[in-house]
């Protein structure tokens, strides 16, 4: 008598299919880190050239160094980033070293916000944010289009809503 594999009795479910932030965010916050890390350099060079002299100008350096290494992470960093709809609840993955899936169940969500703040609105991005009863959930999705969000955000609502209608 042959004992060949048994076949799973359940069906599996497909592999999610992920999207991927767009570009945008990437941008803006890579202009930022160049900006900001840029002003420092500027400062700290000129400062420190005309209180100690020029060789101490050289510290000055410093900042512009963290400036590559900060491109290099920014670059990583928003790669990690993507989500998936499923069936039954929303996927948002991210991280480099440390990989963390949040898994939100769409009968659980309380409330779906879309939030631009100024630099967002200037590169045409939003976030969406996902509250739900657990007060630890730091489900939001950064950089989106903000016509993404929308769109994310009224499905989200109403499969929210469809799923939760028999509590």
């Amino acid at each position: 008598m042959e004992t060949g594999s048994r076949e799973d009795t359940q069906p599996r479910e497909a592999e999610p299919v992920w999207t991927a932030l767009p570009p945008g965010l990437l941008r803006m916050r890579r202009l930022l880190l160049v900006v900001w890390l840029g002003i420092l350099a500027l400062g700290l060079g000129l400062l420190l050239g005309l209180a100690a002299g020029a060789p101490w100008a050289a510290f000055a350096l410093l900042p512009l160094a963290l400036l590559v290494w900060g491109w290099l992470l920014t670059g990583r960093n928003w790669r990690s980033w993507r989500y998936a709809e499923r069936a039954d609840d929303l996927l948002i993955s991210r991280g480099v070293m440390w990989r963390k899936v949040t898994v939100v169940p769409y009968g659980r969500m309380q409330l779906v916000e879309v939030t631009s703040g100024p630099v967002e609105r200037h590169f045409g991005l939003a976030s969406v944010q996902l509250h739900t009863a657990a007060a630890a959930t730091d489900a939001t999705i950064p950089g989106l289009d903000p016509a993404e969000a929308e769109r994310l955000r009224d499905r989200l609502t109403e499969l929210g809503e469809a799923r939760s209608a028999g509590l």
